[in-house]
């Protein structure tokens, strides 16, 4: 398994993501991707699928000490008290003792950000997470989130493809020794039409998929997510490490960023995102 380091933690560079998996796919494709080789799998309190994750993960055989396991708690809950009880409500779901990475899921200035980043030092304090981390941060909150935390963060986990240029957000992390971790990958699909892509990845004799996945985790400090419901497509996601790009194929690729490339920013949730 090829891994990130990143602030005293050691991600597997690909992991199962779970957003708008329902259940029953849950139950079905969490052990499948365990014994593909997957070693990270990705959830969140707002997925409402954490229970079947927990489900799935003991029903895979795998030793639990032996998967990176993410969680994210949701905005409701960043009052101290409530994100106490939310972490310990998750880990029941998940039917564990501890989660590997826990994460803000979403900015919320409703709460004070010290407030919140108090919460996460509070449960790894404990042990109920081993890393903590951010997501959907812009360089501004990941920078306070830093200078907050007694305890490194060591991950920012935002949207990322070819057609949105990340390179403030991936060169603050760097600086901050964090990672990034990359969530629609497909950019909704959008990429698996696209001219550049089809070309270079015919030129490797892979998928569009497999090359967009290859590309982020080609990138220094970066992870990938991938979500399917697919045995065969999980198979094939999972196979991006026996191809490497060249320089002149990344640049290709990068060139496809636009100004309008951003897909998630829901409002009362997105921050002011970096230009």
């Amino acid at each position: 398994m090829h891994m990130v380091s990143a602030n005293g933690a050691q991600i597997p560079a690909i992991g199962y993501g779970t957003f708008r998996v329902g259940g029953e796919d849950v139950l079905r494709m969490v052990p499948h991707v365990l014994s593909l080789g997957y070693r990270h799998i990705d959830t969140a309190q707002i997925y409402g699928n954490e229970a079947q994750v927990g489900e799935g993960i003991q029903a895979s055989g795998v030793k639990r000490g032996d998967i990176f396991l993410t969680t994210k708690v949701w905005v409701d809950k960043y009052r101290h008290d409530d994100f106490l009880a939310s972490v310990d409500e998750s880990l029941r779901k998940l039917r564990t003792d501890y989660v590997d990475l826990l994460l803000l899921h979403w900015p919320n200035e409703a709460v004070p950000l010290a407030e919140q980043i108090s919460a996460l030092n509070a449960v790894k304090a404990a042990g109920k997470v081993r890393h903590i981390g951010v997501s959907n941060f812009n360089t501004a909150l990941m920078a306070e989130a830093v200078r907050l935390s007694d305890a490194p963060i060591v991950t920012n986990q935002i949207e990322y493809h070819p057609y949105l240029d990340q390179t403030r957000v991936l060169e603050a992390a760097r600086k901050a020794g964090m990672s990034v971790t990359a969530y629609y990958a497909m950019a909704d699909g959008k990429i698996l039409a696209d001219p550049v892509l089809k070309e270079i990845a015919a030129r490797h004799g892979k998928s569009v998929a497999r090359l967009v996945l290859r590309w982020v985790v080609q990138q220094d400090g970066l992870i990938v997510l991938s979500k399917t419901v697919g045995e065969a497509r999980a198979a094939e996601n999972f196979a991006i490490f026996d191809f490497e790009l060249s320089a002149e194929e990344m640049a290709a690729i990068h060139g496809l960023a636009r100004p309008d490339g951003r897909i998630v920013s829901p409002a009362g949730l997105a921050p002011a995102w970096d230009r």
